[in-house]
């Protein structure tokens, strides 16, 4: 999904969904809710044992002939759900249910509907008193892979019995939605900072393997726009950076490594949202540039991916006017069909960003859901009436206004996919957050981090050191302490050299001009505007980040990065 706030890992999906009136979650359960406490994953059918054998593209022929027209409109529905677990869920979370569907657990949901997909979120809702609190589909991974593995088992029921599509944005950086025991990677741009793709797929194929652990079968990653003025916030370090020939390598790179683990990847946000300022989770972003240096600048990385086998490609809620002027690329036959399936060549699923987000809500669910079919999507994320745009396909089918061919065409590419990546066996949760994958993220995060003024050998300070960092971010700085003191650096509460830490949002006025270096955890451009002798940007605050730049701090290890987007004043590197 395109755009992020700065509550970040929510953001993403509050304004929809508190615009929708969702509830949000309580501690006792509804009425019609299950209280028995949910079976230990070990008993849930796993989607691995129950999955077809043979050619994918064969089954899922066969699957379809089966279907009649509401499976074949369910299948290319992917919206979300509330709950922790595909069964058992509390009072707010059934309330939620009950608006998005008129159900009470996300089970239900994708039995009533028939559903091919569905997103694993982290969002923020209201609850029956009006009040704001916290609800999430992703805790932990053992949490996440029973309720994935409850879900298999509830579409593993339906006709054609296909495996359920389970996706999420888990783009490492300031969109990642599992947080907690799981690997962290550095951001898209941490990576293009290293410049190393045979890290960068090293580090995927570890994010890779953890998803299909938890139960995943898509990460909507990578992000292949690339970032044009630093003005466009709304992707910042969620892109490898500004250059589109080192940005396609990247994004290859990260395909190769997250499919080798049998997850499938989606690209985004086609036909590229890095040159634009808009937030498609606010309006139509309008994309100016000609067509000359659109095929330049957005589209070679969207090439590399779809050349290294990606299995899917998000649509972008943008205005390319060079190419279908006033229209979204999510609704424009121009952009989804003639550029992406005839000039790319891509024959996956391509999948719409959010359908609650403003551009798509220009028509009524049902209507939006034709269009975007018949622009060239095939599976619809979070339309905001799951019923309405189920039924307006259905109703498109005898009208005429969608031909049965092409909602064909959406779900055997769908099924394929599924079945494809159904296939392969899925790692045991052990591997998640293993010695071996921490190892190879070590890598890449140590060869991101890049001094833009400073020393190039040697401790970049001398030592005691004190640490702060701008509001909210405690976490980052208590880690970044441990680390120095694991390097054997002296860190003391006050008195020390000043190291300040900086990130996601911040503004000049979050700068210290005390500081003797300032650590920018994110797109480095703030750095423009600091004082302190030295500046490093590592552009990701992760706790693996955070240890490689205190190697450098204290004079252990090099700095190698170099700033993958320009910063006025500054080089690319110091050294």
């Amino acid at each position: 999904m395109a755009g992020v706030k700065r509550t970040a890992y929510v953001a993403l999906v509050v304004p929809l969904l508190l615009a929708a009136g969702a509830c949000g979650a309580e501690d006792e359960p509804g009425p019609g809710t299950a209280t028995s406490a949910p079976p230990p994953p070990a008993t849930v059918p796993s989607a691995v044992s129950a999955s077809p054998t043979g050619d994918p593209a064969a089954r899922a022929a066969a699957a379809v002939a089966a279907m009649s027209d509401t499976d074949l409109a369910g299948q290319v529905l992917m919206p979300y759900a509330y709950g922790s677990s595909a069964t058992i869920v509390d009072k707010g979370s059934a309330a939620g249910n009950q608006g998005l569907a008129g159900v009470n657990t996300p089970a239900e949901m994708i039995t009533k509907y028939r559903l091919g997909g569905l997103i694993l979120v982290g969002f923020t809702a209201k609850d029956p008193t009006g009040a704001t609190n916290p609800t999430t589909n992703v805790e932990n991974p053992k949490q996440v892979r029973a309720l994935t593995d409850g879900l298999q088992e509830a579409a593993l029921k339906l006709p054609g019995g296909a495996p359920l599509m389970i996706g999420t944005d888990q783009e490492y950086g300031v969109v990642t939605r599992v947080t907690e025991g799981v690997t962290m990677l550095p951001s898209a741009m941490g990576a293009g900072a290293a410049g190393q793709p045979k890290l960068t797929e090293g580090a995927w194929r570890a994010a890779g393997e953890e998803l299909a652990a938890m139960g995943f079968t898509v990460d909507f990653a990578p992000v292949a726009d690339t970032l044009g003025p630093p003005a466009n916030k709304v992707i910042g370090s969620r892109s490898f950076g500004s250059d589109p020939k080192a940005n396609s390598a990247q994004v290859a790179a990260a395909v190769r490594g997250l499919q080798s683990a049998g997850v499938a990847a989606g690209l985004k946000h086609f036909p590229g949202h890095g040159h634009t300022s808009g937030d498609s989770h606010e309006g139509l972003p309008v994309v100016a540039q000609s067509q000359a240096a659109w095929t330049t600048q957005d589209l070679p990385p969207f090439r590399s991916g779809v050349d290294a086998g990606a299995g899917m490609v998000m649509s972008g809620h943008l205005d390319l006017q060079a190419l279908d002027k006033g229209v979204p690329a999510t609704f424009s036959k121009k952009i989804m069909t003639d550029v992406l399936r005839g000039r790319l060549k891509f024959t996956g699923v391509a999948v719409t960003d959010a359908m609650n987000m403003p551009p798509a809500m220009k028509w009524p669910a049902g209507e939006a859901a034709v269009r975007a079919l018949n622009a060239g999507n095939d599976m619809l994320l979070m339309p905001p009436s799951i019923g309405a745009a189920r039924d307006g396909i259905v109703a498109g089918l005898k009208s005429g206004s969608l031909k049965k061919e092409r909602l064909v065409e959406a779900v055997t590419r769908i099924l394929t996919l599924k079945f494809r990546t159904a296939a392969k066996p899925r790692p045991d949760l052990s591997v998640v957050a293993s010695p071996k994958h921490e190892q190879a993220v070590a890598a890449l995060d140590a060869a991101s981090i890049t001094v833009l003024r400073g020393p190039c050998a040697g401790a970049l300070l001398g030592g005691p050191v004190t640490v702060s960092a701008s509001g909210g971010r405690e976490v980052a700085r208590v880690n970044l302490v441990r680390a120095l003191q694991a390097q054997g650096f002296p860190v003391q509460a006050a008195g020390g050299a000043k190291i300040h830490l900086v990130g996601y949002g911040d503004k000049p006025v979050d700068l210290d001009p005390a500081a003797r270096v300032t650590v920018m955890m994110d797109t480095p451009h703030l750095l423009a505007s600091a004082k302190s002798p030295v500046l490093v940007a590592t552009y990701s605050s992760s706790k693996l980040s955070l240890a490689a730049l205190a190697a450098v701090l204290a004079g252990k290890a090099k700095a190698p990065g170099r700033s993958p987007v320009a910063v006025t004043g500054l080089p690319r590197t110091a050294c």
